[in-house]
């Protein structure tokens, strides 16, 4: 499991100085993209070579509150692949004691740059073998 480190900003809150909902999907994006290039198969390089992937799904399930300036570990698990599909995992914790801020997962499948659906394993086995070897 990959974990990703974001530190809140204030624009990220209300008037309360509780983070608002909406930030934690751009959270998980912001791991999904930190964990696919760590792969070494970054959104860059995948475009690069005409290969798209968009998002199906997200879900998140709130704990509890992040306030500002807190530092939140992201932790990314690919959880499920099938060479044109994926599915990852997000939690989403405090990096000083933690606690659990929120659960997630998002769902991705992969395209040309045409839209059509695009087997990994025949279009690009090394990024097929990659992923294959991450599911948990």
């Amino acid at each position: 499991m990959e974990v990703y480190r974001h530190k809140t900003q204030y624009y990220e809150t209300d008037q309360m100085g509780i983070v608002h909902h909406s930030n934690y999907i751009r959270w998980f994006e912001e791991a999904r993209t930190d964990f696919l290039e760590k792969l070494g198969m970054g959104y860059d390089r995948m475009e690069a070579e005409g290969i798209i992937s968009p998002v199906l799904s997200v879900s998140c399930e709130y704990r509890t509150m992040t306030h500002f300036g807190e530092t939140v570990a992201i932790a990314v698990a690919l959880t499920k692949y099938n060479g044109i599909r994926l599915e990852l995992a997000y939690t989403v914790s405090s990096a000083d004691t933690g606690e659990v801020r929120a659960v997630g997962s998002s769902k991705h499948c992969f395209l040309d740059r045409d839209g059509n659906i695009l087997s990994l394993k025949k279009r690009s086995p090394g990024y097929h073998k990659m992923l294959e070897e991450c599911v948990k």
